[in-house]
Parts: C-alpha cells; structure tokens; sequence
C-alpha cells in the first residue's frame, strides 16, 4: 500500500549542548553528518561497507540503504512526519555488528537536528519509566538487534529490549532530546513479515565467519568512493509540505594531516597507515606532512592514497620522516604552518611523537585563532577561508621508546626498543659466560628508567640504575660491591648491570657506565666491560605490541577527529587497563614534566607514581629477585620486598587481594616447601616463571621443589630440590626445562595425594595452560576425599592460545604473535616477488580466535577465520570475491602488494588449509593463486618476547607471596583443624615436612588462578572461574576482550572501499621545497628580509 512520504524529519533542541549531545547519538546509531549549515546538522545513512555506494538523490531504487520509517508523534515529542514507503530487503558481507542490517528505501532517510526557535521554544517531555510506554518519534527497521543492545549498553545509553506477540523484537532507546528511537526487526510497521530475530542473526552470523565488525569504539563507518573526486551530495527540502524546489548540496571531505615529530620509534608506520586507511574509510582526505613540524613550515605536505601506506607495518622509524625544527618553536615558523595548512584545505592533525611534539601541536591549537587573525590581516587568506577553516583539532599518539609519558601504561616504540636491548643482553650473556666477565650495559632513557627497568627483570640483570629510584645509601659504590661480590662469591660466572642513560645518585649526580665498570675493576677486580647499545634499541622491525597499539590508537584518533569539537580539549590516545583511553593532552604533558620536577626535587617516591601503574610494583619485584634490602632503595623494611602485594583490584579480582604485606610469624620455622610443575603444551615464559618463583623462595628461606613432566611426574614422585645454580640462566630459555604434557589427574587422585603428603608439599604451583586450569579443579574438587590435597594451590597461565579463564594474557601469547607477524611479513613478501599469490596461512589457538585475529591485525593480512565465527562457503566466496577485484583493479598499477589470510587451526574440519587454497585457486578465475603455509609449533618461539619474561617473573613472585600469606594464615591451627578420621584414627604427619607440621585449607581462596587483568594482577578462586567465566565445552574462557578488535582486519584490508580506492596512490616523496609551492616568511611579512628558518 502507498504511505504518505516525507524528505526529512526536523529535531530540535533547546540549546546547543543539547544538540552536540543528539548528534553524539545519532552519529553513533549510524548517521553521517552531510552537512552543516545555519540551520543545524543534515544526517543520513550511507550504504554498508562492502556495497561501494553513496548518499543519492530521492529517486527509487537509490544506493542509500537505509530506512527510517517515522511515525506521527501522538503528544509531547519533539519529532514530527509521517511514515516512510515499504523496504526491500538487501544483504550486506559485512558490518553486521556494527550497524544493524538496514534496508533500501525509496526515499533517503534524514534526519536534520537544529535548534529551536526562540519565538518556539520545546515543550519538554519526561521519558516514562518504560520506555515501551513513551511515544515513538522515530522507528528503524533492522535485521538483527543485538548488535544495537551492545553499543547502547557500550554507550551507557537508556534503553529496552523485548518480544511482542507478533514475534518481532524492539528495542528502545531514549535520545537527548526525549524521543524514543525504536528498532524492530519488523519488516514495515503495517506488515506482519519478519526480517529475522536477533537470535537467528546471531546464530547465521556465528556461523558465516568474519562476517561481522564488532567494533563498537566509532560513530560510523562510512562507506563511499573516494569523495575528493565524487563528493556525495544531500537533497533535501525543508520540509515536505513546504513545495520548495530540490537543491544539491556538496560536501567536501574532511582534510586530516599526520606527522611524526621527534625521536623515531618503531610503530610510528603502523600508525600512519591506520590513520590513512581509517580516513579513506570515513570519507575523509589523509595528507603526509614530511619531516614533522619542519615539512609543515616548509608546506612538505601531499596526500596519501590508500596503496601509498601498503607494506608500512614490518617498517621500522618512520617513512614520513622526523626532524628538529628550531622555526617552529617561533611564532613566525606556526604562522607560516597554519598559512599552509589553511592553503591545503586543513584543518585536523594527528601528531605522533612525544611530549615536546604534543606540547607543540597543542600550542598551534591555542594560537590557530589569532594566527588566522594575522594571515586575514596580511591578505594571505580570504575572509572566507578564516570562517571556513576557524578551529585546529588536534589529536596526539605518543611514539617514545622511552615510555615516559604520562597518562598511558605503553607507548608507540616502547616494546620493540626492549626487545632490542634483550636480544642485544641475550647475545653479550654468551661471551660473558664464557670468560666470566662482567658487563655494563647503557641503556635509553634519559629522564625514565623503563627501559632499564624491564631489560633487567627480562634479562636477569643483577644491578641496575634508574633515575626514578637511586640507591639510598650514603655510598652508591659500596652498596653495589657488598651485594656483587656476594653473587659472584657463590658462584655465579657473569655479572650483569644496567645503566639508563639518565642514572642518578641520590643527590643527583649523574651515573655513568664507564664510572660504574671502573668499580667493579677496581673494588672488586673483575674484569668488566662497557657496551652502550645506542641507536640500535630505535632500529629494526616493530615487534607486534608496537604494531597492534600504533594500529588501534589510529583507527580511535580519526574517531576523535570526527567527534571533536571547539571546545573538546586536544586529545591524547593512550593505553590503560588493557584498553585505549583519550586524555586531555596538556594534563598528560603536565603530569609527565611533574615526573622530572619530582626528581629534581628529591621526591623520588612521588616520581615511582607518576609513572604508569607496572612501574613501581617492577622495581620491587627486581629488587626481591635479586635479594636486596628494600630499605638501600629507599622502602622501609616492614613494607616487604614486594610493594604490589596490594594492588588496586579490578572489578573481577577476587575479595582476598590483601591490603597488607605477608606476614611470617605463623610460618614453619625451616621455611615452605613449594612444588612447582608444568603443565599442558610448551610456551615462552614458563621458564622464566618457574626461576622466578624458585628463587624468590630461595630467597625467603623456602624450599622449591621441582615436578618433572606434569602429573605424571607428581604420580611417580619424580621430583629435585631446586638450587639456584639450576635456574640461573632460564630466564632467555623457551620450552619446558621441567618437562611437561597434557595429562589429568584421573582416576590417580588418590596417587597424588599421598605423593604431595609424602613429599611434605605445603604448596603447589602450576605453571600451563588450560589442562592445568581443569587439573587444579579437579584436585580442588577432591579435597573432601584427600586431605593432603588441602594445601594452597596456583596457577600461572601459560598458553599460547590465551584461552584460560580469569586473565586478558597468559604466558607466551606474546612471543607467538611475535613469531606470526614476523612470519606475515616474509609470507607478504614472497608473495609480492609473485605479484598475484595468496598465502593462507594457519595458526594455532585451538578454538580460540586470538592468534589469528591479533595477527591478522598486527600483520596486516587480508582476512582471519576463527572458531568463535565459524567458517562456510559464503565467507570463503566472499573473500574470493573481493580478492579477485582487487588483483584485477591492480593490473597495470604496477602493485606488487602480497596478501595473507589466516586460519585458526580449529575453525573447520571441512575446509582445511589445503582444501581452502584449492577453493581459492579455483575460484580465482587465474587473477592470482594461493599457497599454504603451516606454521605449526615455530609458533611456541625460541627466547621468550621481553613481556612474556617481565610478566612471568611477577605473575610468579606474586605468587610465592600469596602462598606466604595462605601458608601462614593455616599453619599454626591445621593440626586442630585435620581433628580425627572418621573411622577413630589420626591423620598421619607430613613425613618429609621440615617441622613434621601439615598446613591445611579448603578455602575457595586457597585455590586460584592468577590473571593479568588491564595493569592488575588478581587472583581468582578456580571454582568461580569455572561456574561463571568457563566455556568447558570449547576450552576457552567466556569473555574474549580481543573480540573488540576484529572488525578491524576487514576494515583495514580494503573491505569497506571500492577497489579502485585501494589502488590509487598518491604520494611521491617531495625532494625539496620548489619555488613556486614555497612561501617565504619573508613574503609574509614576519621577518626581515634577510632571515631564514
């Protein structure tokens, strides 16, 4: 049946804020801003990514999919119209999740919000309690809801889902205004046909593969040829009734430069490519400006094309160029800066560097209005261009191997650098061992010691030098002797000391590495020597953390672009808890130069916590590894050697993180005896992890005690005291040194209660994966029938499939995806010496998606398959497809690019790796082939990533302190509590205890798995874990905090964009500054005639 149309539905707000806020929201629902003018904001939906269409005119048929069906307000709403035409259905491969299936209309659908005349003013409307209740201004038609619920809930925005009779779901939304925005999966609101319910959305969706963008963080996605030749145009009237003829409107795009300022850092290229991509994606005009601030004065600034950044992610430094500029730290060199970005039509930057870069960028911002004001005033701009280019945003990502900067737990460059100094120490330990040497190594880090820092508790140094935290005492030297000359004493061949480049002693004179190795020559007479690694930590390839966090901190800093406002303070990006936070630039500045003004101070405890949240709990942890006194560090003794046995726990810690140190009065007077064993498959870190632990203990007056190969050793009792001339050296060492496999305990319960009691265990530490998770429930689970088994019990996760519940990383997760990106990069290569080849190449995980999706992510391959999505026919016909016009829109281009796709090992029984390459050949129509490429346990790594090591060494010395703190809590009452047997007997007494005295707890806390969450370390008892957090079935955990990030890989692949997009280029590197693209300053009037920038 025909309805009543309508061109648009106007809706006002009462002031301006009011109005940001509705555009926040319907941008976030899916709407793009076409225009702005006068009269308030023009918004309408563009076509889904992967369609290649754009907003059109009003005529049937149009690329606009999207439908708003409008009912009549009945009282008190703020919107107006009357019902749009029927839909046809359309499908979509992708964006599923992030916006609901939408339908093609007859007309386009707009939305125009302004504000409301002062002569009619809005009546306000309360909301009812239910929303359900409240009349409707606007409906949607959507295939599948959930999606919807997840970004309102994501959003924290008011809403309610439910089923009516007719068996259509809806959801409702309350907006700013106070409209309620409704979605149903209904196909019309006077049809009674159904498009599909949320839940068989779902379930097609799951079972289709990567069809979906869960990615949740942007406004839209907008999908479009490239608007700098086709701008899309608005067609609209005011209003439906009013007759007024039908008038175009262009939209330019919005211009966004990016430039890297500073020193380089490795991820700098990973970030400039998702930027770039990420403006081609939302419609928007990417521009290079080369060489920093120094390209900006010298108007070194051309556009980038999508294929300009191919191949930009295995890069180190920075393809875009970095350089000191004296001008512009002058007024006169940003004047001649906002000259040639208002003449390039710019008027957002995304700076990359550090803290005297953002410091810059956000001066530009301050004075952009009165610079503008002086270019008018000299007639270098028209008093159009002052209206049209009025506000800079600027957003900022900090690129700093240093990681010192405020505000963000990691910066872009800070992990490769540190993988840099390992190898480099992995290496010099070789020689160092064999001419029981001792070595000085200098590391970066002239006003933050992380570098330093980490490098020693990766590495196993044995002194180290920070700014942040001196050695307290009255003689540095002395301090440093006394506990040197205690190690080499008891055996020890090679000694090992860190310097940061800005080391310190307490009254703030510099420490250097030559004065530190003439110490040890001198006081202690061994033969030391210096090795100052330099520019080397800078160079080579991004390691993958570089590359993921240069990658989503990109894709978030175009988002704030768009979302900006005048009065939006700059942004920074940065990382916290495990997620990508935005903080006003100049505080995060502020907070870090407070670092240095702390130091310069002498408030050394105050500059630990200004830095990011693992530094000061690290330090303690190397202080404690290395068995020295707290208080030469400047902690008092009561304190305990570990500060961070009281950490802020997260939402999901467990209630029995301690707000105090461990206390030892009720511990056995000759110490614990802790067994330690491996379980389930090798991972970097476990190693690391097990020394850790072991000489800690050590260290306290513990007993470690070694379990060869898993429970199957705990069976037969073959287990070693651990010394600590056996871990020395295992903190580079991959593998297992203890042995391990993947067998339960079974139906030997019983066997390994009597060997834990025989052995005299007080505690026990797993260190595996997910067969080490259900191994500790299953002996928790039997504590009723084996009393022995009433000991506090742990486990470290370590897996490289990240599947183990109650942690966002386990051990050796990083060091695969370190092992698959490095592995992408030479794939992609040989690939691109073929032209028109595909690798598609398998990953392990299980039927966990991590791998595969964080290095297709990190690696920048084409498509990842994971079990959580499933993998058939249709996704696999849609990645042919799309591979096969790319490659036919790059014959002739002269692109060589190769391509990757990844496959989960577990994602299809059906569609193996070789059956896939063999569909893909097929397929091709010969526009390329397709190899395959097993990567198979290469991915468990050699040495260890450098983070794999310094989270294994924590995760394993806070677990020695909580078996303390359990241990002690039940020594003294166990034997109370053990009371009779039932059949009238006693307990036997632990025979090989040292004080023959059991402990004993069946506490649910006394059995936990300790997890990394955001920058937390938590323990959660394993039994909550496995009613509330466990997918037993799929051996994985519930929540997948990754997931976040997987719409990403298609995004940044090209899905979204048509393929004559993703060839172009643009970018032809400038040699210099021609005459006639130049303005001098002199031109300008700035300075004499005779001056030079």
């Amino acid at each position: 049946m025909d309805t009543p149309t309508l061109s648009h539905i106007t809706l006002r707000a009462a002031d301006r804020e009011l109005l940001q806020s509705a555009l926040a929201f319907y941008t976030s629902l899916g709407f793009a801003v076409v225009r702005e003018d006068d009269q308030g904001h023009w918004l309408v939906y563009f076509s889904l990514p992967g369609t290649g269409g754009g907003p059109t005119s009003p005529t049937p048929g149009g690329g606009n999919n999207a439908l708003l069906n409008v009912t009549p307000t009945t009282s008190g709403g703020i919107g107006s119209g009357s019902p749009a035409v029927g839909p046809r259905q359309v499908g979509s491969p992708i964006g599923r999740a992030l916006t609901p299936m939408l339908l093609d209309p007859v007309l386009p659908s707009t939305l125009h919000l302004r504000l409301a005349d002062a002569d009619a003013p809005v009546r306000a409307t309360p909301v009812p309690e239910q929303l359900n209740a409240a009349p409707v201004s606007l409906i949607f038609t959507a295939a599948d809801l959930l999606p919807l619920e997840r970004l309102c809930l994501n959003k924290e925005y008011r809403s309610q889902a439910m089923t009516r009779k007719d068996g259509a779901g809806y959801l409702y939304v309350a907006d700013p205004l106070g409209n309620v925005v409704v979605f149903t999966t209904k196909a019309h609101p006077l049809s009674s046909r159904l498009l599909s319910s949320s839940s068989a959305a779902s379930a097609s969706s799951a079972g289709s593969g990567p069809t979906t963008i869960p990615y949740t963080e942007t406004t839209t996605y907008k999908v479009a040829a490239d608007l700098a030749a086709a701008p899309p145009t608005l067609t609209s009237t005011p209003s439906s009734q009013s007759g007024a003829s039908t008038k175009h409107t262009t939209v330019e795009p919005k211009r966004i430069g990016i430039l890297t300022s500073g020193g380089d850092s490795q991820g700098m290229n990973a970030a400039v490519r998702s930027v770039v991509r990420m403006c081609h994606i939302k419609g928007c005009k990417p521009f290079a400006i080369y060489d920093g601030y120094q390209g900006l004065v010298d108007n070194r600034i051309i556009p980038f094309g999508w294929a300009d950044v191919q191949g930009l992610l295995r890069l180190g430094g920075t393809v875009i160029g970095t350089a000191r500029c004296l001008a512009f730290r002058e007024r006169a060199g940003r004047l001649l800066g906002a000259l040639n970005l208002v003449m390039r039509g710019i008027d957002a930057l995304v700076v990359v560097g550090g803290d005297g870069s953002l410091t810059g960028a956000d001066k530009l911002r301050s004075e952009w209005p009165s610079l503008l004001d002086e270019l008018l005033q000299n007639n270098k701009i028209t008093a159009d261009q002052r209206e049209k280019y009025a506000h800079l945003t600027i957003v900022g990502l900090v690129g700093s191997i240093d990681n010192d900067m405020s505000s963000t737990d990691m910066t872009i460059g800070c992990a490769s650098a540190l993988h840099r100094i390992c190898e480099a120490i992995d290496a010099i330990e070789a020689t160092a061992l064999s001419h029981s040497r001792a070595f000085v190594i200098e590391v970066m880090g002239r006003h933050c010691g992380w570098l330093a820092l980490m490098a020693a508790l990766a590495t196993g140094a044995d002194w180290l030098f920070v700014p942040e935290r001196p050695v307290m005492t009255d003689d540095w030297k002395a301090s440093m002797c006394e506990h040197l000359a205690r190690v080499h004493h008891r055996g020890q061949k090679k000694i090992m000391v860190i310097v940061s480049e800005g080391a310190i002693d307490r009254e703030l004179n510099p420490i250097k590495a030559e004065t530190v190795r003439d110490v040890l020559d001198q006081q202690l007479g061994l033969d030391a020597r210096v090795t100052t690694l330099g520019h080397v930590q800078r160079g080579g390839s991004p390691a993958f953390y570089d590359r993921y966090l240069g990658t989503v901190q990109g894709v978030r800093a175009v988002e704030e672009i768009l979302r900006s406002t005048p009065s939006t303070p700059s942004p920074m990006i940065g990382v916290s808890q495990n997620k990508i936070t935005v903080h006003p630039l100049v505080k995060a500045v502020e907070l870090t130069h407070a670092v240095s003004a702390a130091i310069e101070r002498k408030e050394f405890a105050r500059a630990m916590e200004l830095r990011d949240p693992e530094f000061a709990p690290t330090f303690d942890t190397f202080v404690a590894m290395n068995n020295m006194p707290p208080e030469w560090f400047g902690a008092t003794a009561k304190s305990g050697p570990l500060a961070y046995a009281s950490p802020s726990p997260s939402a999901a810690a467990s209630p029995i993180t301690a707000t105090a140190p461990p206390s030892t009065a009720g511990a056995p007077p000759t110490g614990l005896k802790i067994g330690i064993l491996h379980l389930g498959a090798p991972a970097g870190g476990v190693n690391a992890a097990t020394r850790a632990a072991a000489l800690l203990a050590l260290n306290r007056g513990h007993t470690p005690v070694a379990i060869y190969n898993g429970i199957d050793g705990l069976i037969r009792g073959d287990t070693a005291v651990i010394t600590r001339r056996m871990v020395l050296n295992w903190t580079a060492r991959g593998g297992s040194e203890l042995g391990t496999n993947r067998d339960q305990p079974g139906d030997q319960l019983g066997v390994c209660a009597y060997q834990l009691q025989r052995l005299g265990l007080h505690a026990l530490m797993f260190v595996g994966g997910f067969e080490a998770f259900t191994a500790l429930h299953t002996l928790t689970k039997a504590r009723d029938q084996y009393p022995a088994l009433c000991i506090p019990m742990v486990l470290v996760p370590a897996t490289i499939s990240n599947n183990v519940p109650g942690t966002d990383y386990s051990l050796g997760s990083d060091t695969a995806l370190n092992e698959i990106v490095s592995a992408c990069d030479k794939l992609k290569q040989s690939a691109s010496a073929s032209r028109r080849r595909v690798f598609v190449m398998e990953v392990h995980g299980g039927n966990v998606g991590y791998l595969a999706t964080l290095g297709a992510l990190a690696g920048g391959a084409t498509s990842c398959y994971i079990p959580e999505e499933g993998l058939n026919l249709a996704t696999i016909q849609r990645d042919v497809d799309h591979l096969r016009k790319r490659y036919e829109a790059e014959t002739g281009s002269g692109a060589k690019q190769g391509r990757v796709v990844l496959r989960n090992e577990n994602v299809s029984e059906c569609y193996t790796t070789e059956v896939m390459c063999s569909i893909l050949r097929a397929e091709s129509q010969g526009e390329f082939d397709a190899r395959a490429a097993v990567l198979g346990h290469l991915q468990q790594g050699g040495a260890p990533s450098p983070l794999d090591r310094t989270r294994a060494t924590r995760l394993a010395a806070m677990c020695i302190d909580w078996i303390e703190r359990h241990t002690c809590d039940t020594y003294a009452p166990a034997l109370a509590m053990l009371g009779d047997r039932n059949d009238g007997g006693s307990y036997p007494p632990r025979s090989s205890s040292p004080t023959n005295g059991p402990v004993y707890t069946k506490t649910r806390e006394s059995a936990c798995v300790i997890g990394i969450r955001g920058a937390d370390l938590v323990f959660t008892p394993v039994v909550d874990l496995m009613l509330l957090n466990t997918d037993l079935k799929n051996r994985r955990a519930r929540e997948a905090w990754w997931m976040t990030w997987r719409g990403l890989v298609p995004l940044l692949a090209g899905y979204a964009i048509p393929p004559q997009v993703a060839v172009e280029q643009f970018a032809r590197k400038p040699e210099g500054v021609r005459s006639s693209e130049s303005t001098s300053v002199t031109g300008l009037g700035l300075l004499p005639g005779d001056a030079k920038l």
